[in-house]
């Protein structure tokens, strides 16, 4: 039986419970006041793609950010839920946005969250899909990881190992395949939970595509987007090609 194609959805409910626990030992929360700041400039309510888990989500929420977030995940909404009842959260796919139009003063794709959009018909309907919803002149933030395609195919290696709040010991193995025709980093992951003597093993792969500056640059504008700034780190400066993110600043024509 031929193996289905990798789709940027695939994963993500599974990675829900480990979502947080690594991304607090990698990136944590560094682009956090980046956002912040870019979103209570915004004259109206703010849309956030991907919000996942909420890890920026939050924090924004409680600077006082009138935010709605969107998550094509469930078990990553509830555990938002579970963290704060201050959001209006709504699960829903970016390509087809379920909002009126010109609604939102300012939409935000933050830590690579259309990479996750793995075709060009997938970008170009959730670039369509956020110029509709975004009033004219609002801005969209987008937010690119330059390095998935430079990671080095490897496999069965160990990631992280650490604890829980609650105490179970968890170890993170993790294998790479790239796809350099189609643009695609695959990331095979099994995370290996430990408690006392039982041990429970979850896998599941999570793909992402990544596009350059200019490619992403000819896709914002075809969709009616004018792009007012490209940055290449989170305090502001400005991006060259040794940048360690990728941030586009657009504004809706």
């Amino acid at each position: 039986m031929a193996r289905e194609k990798p789709q940027g959805w695939h994963g993500w409910d599974e990675y829900a419970p480990f979502y947080d626990w690594e991304n607090a030992q990698t990136l944590g929360r560094r682009d956090v006041p980046f956002w912040r700041r870019v979103a209570t400039r915004a004259d109206g309510e703010v849309l956030e793609l991907g919000c996942g888990t909420g890890r920026v989500t939050v924090p924004l929420a409680k600077s006082g950010v009138h935010l709605v977030g969107v998550d094509r995940s469930q078990p990553m909404l509830d555990r938002l839920r579970q963290r704060s009842k201050r959001v209006l959260v709504v699960r829903a796919d970016v390509r087809s946005l379920p909002f009126k139009s010109s609604r939102f003063a300012m939409v935000l794709a933050p830590y690579g969250i259309l990479q996750s959009l793995v075709s060009e018909s997938d970008i170009a309907e959730t670039l369509a899909s956020v110029a509709r919803v975004l009033k004219r002149g609002g801005t969209f933030g987008v937010d690119l990881v330059p390095d998935v395609p430079n990671w080095r195919e490897y496999d069965n290696k160990v990631q992280l190992r650490g604890h829980t709040k609650a105490g179970t010991r968890l170890t993170l193995v993790e294998s790479v395949r790239q796809d350099r025709r189609r643009r695609l980093t695959v990331f095979q992951q099994e995370y290996i939970e430990r408690r006392g003597r039982n041990e429970v093993r979850h896998r599941f792969e999570l793909t992402f595509r990544t596009l350059t500056i200019a490619q992403m640059r000819t896709r914002l504008e075809r969709a009616g987007f004018c792009v007012d700034s490209v940055l290449g780190d989170y305090h502001g400066g400005l991006w060259d090609s040794r940048a360690d993110v990728w941030i586009i600043l657009a504004k809706k024509g």
